[in-house]
């Protein structure tokens, strides 16, 4: 039997099909998002811990209480302002379960959300999946930077959320206190929860603040923000994130957490309890950490035909090809990890309708100098 598809316009993720590809042909990979690097050994030795200690069974559905106040604490240090524990902190399976669950606590069928294009791919399906429509605006192509009264001229009595992205996946712009502002503006006397999408939130450069939803009490009330502990902390393959949302938000949002996932990996979550106390330095110098990273990058591209982009936050590299070939984004991709043994990702599947004639790749410098020195090399030669 043929089933009748309920997500006729999804296909494999183009980071499935970049990854399998660079396997396929000995690629460096600088395409999927993770590091290559070691876990923090604290983390690694209290996940150990944990485990040997006997905290091997199911989870409070809500979180491990010891990550929750953990995570109080740290968005206290951070942002200045400290959720309740018990009422305004979820812990999930990865920002991705969080961000599915948020959409399905409140947006119905026939309503509509707001995303801002180039947008991560798993946002459209969960929009999708809950019988609602995902309205698309585009950002700056070259900036990426939101034009609010486009967003506004958007909005119709039909739209429930707004969804934002910053440090930005994939191109590493950040909003400004202006532009949280204006968020503020827009959404001030409307009914439109916000969905606050900071899993890049400690991988800010430049002296730059993080202009998290957080800081804001008028965001803050119709927000969920959400966070990822596999950005922060190198291990992506963990999957464990949380979602920060007042009461009665939570509590709708733990109604779908609870019958997705019901609760998160119990071990890590105490691991990173233990880390988050003993190691606050880890998540306060973590820029420092991709500033090194991305400013020897971008200083090794220089000597390529590759020019790279402006990166405020985040650990992706754009750069424009367009010195080295006329082909589409996504051929390009595909030549150049079959030919020249590089893998990166196209920009045009983060586009409902992507930009004519953009010429961008997407590469991660969250790798190892060793990585980034090979990749480097090859690049060289294009």
């Amino acid at each position: 039997m043929q089933p009748v598809t309920k997500l006729p316009k999804i296909g494999t993720t183009i980071f499935t099909v970049m990854s399998q590809l660079a396997a396929k042909h000995g690629a460096v990979n600088l395409g999927q998002g993770f590091p290559d690097f070691p876990v923090p050994e604290r983390l690694v030795a209290a996940l150990e811990s944990a485990m040997r200690a006997g905290h091997n069974q199911y989870a409070m559905m809500t979180g491990v209480p010891a990550l929750r106040q953990a995570i109080a604490d740290k968005t206290a240090d951070c942002y200045g302002w400290r959720p309740d524990v018990d009422s305004e902190i979820t812990v999930t399976s990865g920002a991705s379960e969080a961000i599915f669950d948020a959409i399905h606590a409140v947006v119905h069928a026939g309503e509509e959300v707001i995303v801002l294009d180039p947008c991560y791919d798993c946002y459209e399906p969960a929009i999708d999946l809950a019988g609602a429509r995902a309205v698309h605006v585009s950002l700056d192509p070259v900036t990426f930077a939101p034009d609010w009264e486009k967003v506004r001229a958007a909005i119709t009595p039909k739209t429930r959320m707004l969804m934002i992205n910053s440090p930005h996946n994939p191109s590493g712009a950040m909003f400004s206190a202006a532009d949280m502002q204006a968020v503020a503006d827009l959404l001030r006397g409307t009914d439109i929860y916000l969905l606050s999408d900071e899993v890049y939130e400690h991988i800010v450069f430049d002296g730059v603040r993080h202009e998290s939803a957080l800081y804001y009490p008028e965001l803050r009330e119709r927000a969920f923000v959400i966070s990822s502990f596999g950005k922060t902390y190198h291990c992506t393959g963990w999957k464990v994130g949380y979602c920060i949302a007042p009461p009665a938000l939570s509590a709708e949002f733990r109604k779908v957490h609870q019958y997705n996932t019901f609760c998160t990996f119990t071990p890590a979550q105490f691991a990173f309890a233990e880390m988050i106390v003993a190691e606050p330095d880890h998540y306060r110098e973590l820029g420092a950490f991709y500033q090194a990273k991305r400013d020897r990058f971008r200083a090794q591209l220089e000597g390529t035909k590759l020019k790279p982009l402006p990166v405020p936050g985040g650990y992706f590299q754009l750069v424009d090809y367009s010195d080295v070939s006329d082909l589409d984004d996504l051929e390009f991709s595909r030549w150049l990890t079959t030919e020249h043994g590089v893998a990166g990702i196209p920009l045009s599947p983060f586009y409902a309708q992507p930009s004519a004639g953009q010429r961008l790749l997407r590469l991660c410098f969250a790798k190892s100098d060793t990585t980034l020195n090979q990749a480097i090399d090859r690049l060289s030669k294009l």
